[in-house]
Formats: structure tokens, sequence, C-alpha cells
């Protein structure tokens, strides 16, 4: 959901830009690429965002298409993880330049799980199977890169499939660790 934040005893005009667009990523991303996408397409190049985590996860490929989205056109976004974020999810939250999290946040860092159609030839899933070991290895690559934290730590947790609270993010230098309490504008770095 795209918000624009506004003064409550006054509504802005379409023309006005007051703050940040605000994006919620909720459930799976899969589902909701069509819509987080076009969001993202909402914020100029260059512009800011906040986006709102709450999803276990869904599609490598989904995942790609919005870092790719956020790294091609600069978007400055803020993450802020209201409630679970992981698996696919933690790519989009690690190419966010600021990461917000709760005590009560939660991550998955998993290895990538193979999934296929049921009546696949022989060839096809021997392609997808060689595929798919290079696609893991590149995004166990990427999800560090993008992070630019301790590299031996997520790839742990990606090979225990391992959940981390927020508080183990911040202290893992990952993400800022703010109180579950009103804010009433982002805190300053």
């Amino acid at each position: 959901m795209a918000a624009r934040q506004s003064s409550p005893d006054r509504r802005p005009s379409d023309d006005e830009n007051e703050g940040p667009v605000e994006i919620a990523i909720v459930g799976d991303l899969t589902d909701n690429e069509a819509d987080l996408t076009d969001r993202l397409l909402g914020v100029p190049p260059g512009g800011e965002c906040t986006i709102y985590f709450d999803s276990p996860g869904g599609s490598p490929y989904c995942a790609m298409s919005l870092v790719a989205l956020l790294r091609l056109r600069q978007t400055r976004a803020t993450a802020v993880v209201t409630g679970e974020c992981s698996s696919a999810a933690l790519w989009p939250f690690a190419a966010c330049q600021r990461r917000l999290v709760t005590p009560y946040s939660v991550f998955l860092f998993h290895p990538m799980k193979w999934q296929s159609e049921e009546h696949i030839g022989i060839r096809e899933a021997a392609e997808w199977s060689r595929h798919f070991a290079e696609l893991e290895r590149d995004m166990d690559v990427l999800l560090c890169e993008l992070f630019t934290g301790p590299v031996a730590l997520i790839n742990e947790w990606i090979r225990t499939h391992r959940y981390v609270t927020g508080r183990e993010m911040a202290e893992a230098g990952l993400a800022e660790l703010v109180p579950l309490a009103p804010l009433v504008a982002l805190p300053a770095r």
C-alpha cells in the first residue's frame, strides 16, 4: 500500500510531495509482484521511500526484480520490519539503504528450496538442477554483498536454516534496532 505522509488537519493536493512514499510488502512476494513493481515504479528515480516488511518470502526471481528496481533506479529506501522478513524477502530488505527492526522482528535465513512442476522431462530437470545450483550460489553471494556485513555469520545462518531476531540483526550490524513505540518520524541516523 503506497501512501504519502500528511498532517492530520489537511489533505495534500495531488501535486504536493509530503514525504517519502510508503510501501507495504506483506505476504508472499510472488503473489504481490505486479503491485510491488508498480509501487516501486511510482517512486521517482533517486527518490525516497519507506518499505514495511511482513513477508515469508517467495520467488527468488521476484526478489531479484525488486532488488534490481531499487538499485538501478537508485531508490533511497528505508526498510522497516514490522513482523517477518524471511527467505526471498531478505534480498529487497538488504537492498535498502537503511534497515530498521524491532526486538520482535523475525528473519529466516535458509538455502533456497527447489520447487518444480510435476510433469517435466529429465532433460529439463537436469538443466533446472544445474541452473538452480548456480542461482543459489549467486544469490547467497549477492545477499552478503547487499548487507555488507559479516559474510561468515550470514553464510552460517543460511546453512543452518536460522531464525534470527531483530536484536541479533542489530548486533550483527545489519540493521538498526528501534523500540516498539510510535515513530512520529523515522529517527535520524
